[in-house]
C-alpha cells in the first residue's frame, strides 16, 4: 500500500508490552467489521451473531474456507477475533483496523494461555467459544500492515500473545455492540 507507513521490528517489539498488559477476564469490544464481499468492509456500531452464519450480514458461509476439501465453510473459523491494542501497534490509524479483515476487535488478552481451546466469551448477548483453528498473518495482512509486522505476528512470542488474532465459533446468538463487555466465562 503506497504512501502507508509500516512499523519497523523495533517499534513492534518496543509496543509489544502494552498489548501484553490487556485485560484478561473483562474487556470490550472496540470494534465490529462485516465483510460482506472480498475487499468490502462495514463496520455498524451494532450487530448479531448467529449461530449458522456467524456475523449477520458478513461472507464467512458464502465464502467458504481453502481449509476444506470441498470448500465449504469451516465452523472452527466461523469468526476471528484481534486484539485491537495488537492493531494499535501495527497502526496509528482506526480506520485502518478494518483491513485486518477480522470481525470482532476486543480489548482482552487473546494468548493461549489466557484463551485456550475451548475458552467461552460472552460478549454482548452472545456467546463464542475459542477454537484450535490457527490464525497467522497471511500475504495481504503483510500488504496491508508490512513484512516486519506479518514476521512479528508469525514469531514464537506473536503466536504465544496470538497477535495476529484468534478464531472462534459461536454457540449462543444474540446482540452485540461496540462497547460491549467481553468476559470469560
Amino acid at each position: 500500500m503506497g504512501g502507508v507507513d509500516h512499523r519497523t521490528t523495533a517499534e513492534l517489539l518496543a509496543g509489544v508490552e502494552a498489548v501484553a498488559g490487556s485485560p484478561t477476564d473483562v474487556g470490550t469490544l472496540e470494534l465490529i467489521v462485516r465483510r460482506p464481499a472480498p475487499g468490502e468492509r462495514d463496520v455498524p456500531e451494532a450487530a448479531e451473531l448467529s449461530v449458522e452464519h456467524g456475523l449477520v450480514g458478513d461472507s464467512w458461509l458464502e465464502r467458504g474456507s481453502r481449509h476444506t476439501e470441498d470448500g465449504s465453510p469451516e465452523a472452527d473459523r466461523q469468526l476471528t477475533i484481534a486484539n485491537a491494542r495488537a492493531l494499535a501497534l501495527f497502526t496509528d490509524d482506526r480506520a485502518r483496523w478494518p483491513l485486518a479483515g477480522d470481525q470482532l476487535y476486543v480489548d482482552l488478552d487473546l494468548s493461549d494461555e489466557n484463551l485456550p481451546p475451548g475458552t467461552r466469551l460472552h460478549v454482548g448477548d452472545a456467546v463464542v467459544e475459542v477454537t484450535a483453528a490457527p490464525h497467522t498473518g497471511c500475504a495481504k495482512f503483510a500488504d496491508r500492515f508490512g513484512m516486519d509486522a506479518a514476521r512479528f505476528v508469525n514469531s514464537p512470542d506473536g503466536l504465544r500473545l496470538r497477535l495476529r488474532g484468534i478464531n472462534a465459533r459461536v454457540v449462543v446468538a444474540g446482540a452485540i455492540r461496540q462497547g460491549d463487555v467481553v468476559r470469560k466465562a
